[in-house]
């Protein structure tokens, strides 16, 4: 892409009601837009960065064996008040009524419309263990929005619900999304823990959070790795891990979280299933959650320094930056630039030219802020010695390299 065909507008600073670092950052690199309080359009960039953690997220879900679905963003109150939860979530939620005068709300989660599905289609045991999973934008009605797209009201998710006969079932899934979420963290490229967690509102008796270590985190969790043992702070009951550990403490961003919810949504809307012997049962159920836009906060909030962004290779927007160093009176600065950017791009490599007619401390401070791993920078004294430099945002280091090996070196 042409930095000269987007209609990028940076930002030298924030607004003043931008407390966290990711709000600031995400707001001055034109990654987002405020339309209301809590609720934000995604622009180019971000949304590329939001897309590129979609992809990860949709992979492993698939591979774990998932089923992926698209449930209503509208619900009827009637659901909800299956469950008891219209009264429990009050304000939270977004009600709406139509012209015929029915009460519905925009929906910030699905149990009941998955569960609601199940008692419609499923009636035996043999159509169990199964597990539907959807990425889609939920809504909650939040009283104090605040820090971005941390906490909006308007946000995107990956929610996932299973279904199972027994305890034993549900277990094996629900470490099944264990491994599956970590498996997802990991390939994201973020520093995170699994936590011992409480169940919320969601309700079931067992939970776990998974947390970015971050300093900016609305958590307190506990760790020990040689134990493979973490926990939110609430949790504890001891000042040591379980086999006498010592617990190190950080801050962290909740960014997913799984449950076992046993028979509770099943019961309350009485869905049940044959079971092998003839009898109806009760099917225990499984939950499964990871906020997809709040992961774009707390890589950032995760990945920073006093110059703006930087991302991990894995959910950067682009994979390299090339800074052209104009020259008014020489255009074989920018030939060359361009040569460079359609190799790379014949090569596969998503890269972004900076070919606006900008100072050149414009285009190095819009670089930094918008974090692209590798910047390349042509300018008319490298291309004199045949060389471009190319510096690392992640790491700082810089090295020269020739023009025409340059393909061959950035393939990495």
């Amino acid at each position: 892409m042409k930095l000269s065909n987007y209609p990028l507008k940076t930002f030298k600073d924030a607004p003043s009601d931008a407390e966290l670092i990711s709000h600031q950052l995400m707001l001055r690199a034109g990654l987002i837009k405020k339309l209301a309080s809590g609720i934000f359009t995604w622009m180019p960039f971000g949304l590329k960065v939001l897309r590129k953690i979609e992809q990860t997220v949709r992979k492993e879900m698939d591979a774990s064996g998932a089923f992926e679905v698209m449930m209503p963003t509208i619900q009827p109150s009637e659901l909800w008040q299956e469950t008891n939860r219209w009264e429990d979530y009050g304000d939270l939620l977004l009600q709406i009524h139509d012209r015929h005068d029915r009460l519905f709300c925009y929906g910030p989660t699905h149990e009941e419309v998955i569960t609601d599905i199940l008692r419609k289609s499923v009636k035996s045991y043999k159509q169990l263990p199964v597990n539907f999973y959807q990425i889609q934008t939920k809504f909650r009605d939040e009283i104090r929005p605040r820090f971005g797209v941390m906490r909006a009201r308007e946000f995107l998710m990956k929610d996932a619900y299973s279904f199972h006969l027994n305890q034993e079932s549900l277990e094996e899934e629900y470490e099944n999304m264990n491994q599956t979420y970590q498996s997802i963290f990991k390939k994201l490229e973020l520093n995170f823990r699994r936590v011992e967690a409480t169940s919320g509102e969601i309700g079931g008796s067992v939970s776990h959070e998974f947390h970015v270590i971050a300093d900016s985190g609305e958590d307190e969790i506990a760790f020990c790795d040689d134990e493979n043992f973490a926990a939110n702070v609430e949790t504890l009951e001891d000042k040591n891990a379980p086999n006498g550990g010592e617990l190190t403490y950080a801050r962290g961003i909740e960014v997913g979280h799984i449950f076992q919810l046993g028979d509770k949504y099943s019961k309350s809307m009485k869905l049940e299933v044959l079971d092998s012997n003839g009898i109806n049962v009760n099917p225990y159920m499984g939950c499964y959650g990871i906020g997809i836009s709040r992961i774009v906060a707390a890589a950032i909030e995760q990945n920073h320094d006093e110059k703006g962004i930087i991302w991990p290779k894995a959910i950067s927007p682009f994979e390299i930056l090339i800074i052209v160093l104009n020259d008014k009176n020489d255009s074989s600065v920018l030939d060359q630039a361009l040569k460079i950017y359609q190799e790379l791009k014949s090569d596969g490599i998503e890269v972004l030219i900076d070919d606006r007619d900008e100072r050149a401390g414009v285009k190095f401070a819009d670089a930094d802020l918008l974090g692209i791993p590798k910047q390349v920078i042509v300018g008319k004294r490298g291309i004199e010695k045949n060389i471009i430099e190319v510096t690392s945002r992640i790491t700082g280091e810089k090295r020269d390299i020739k023009i025409s090996e340059v393909a061959s070196q950035l393939k990495d």
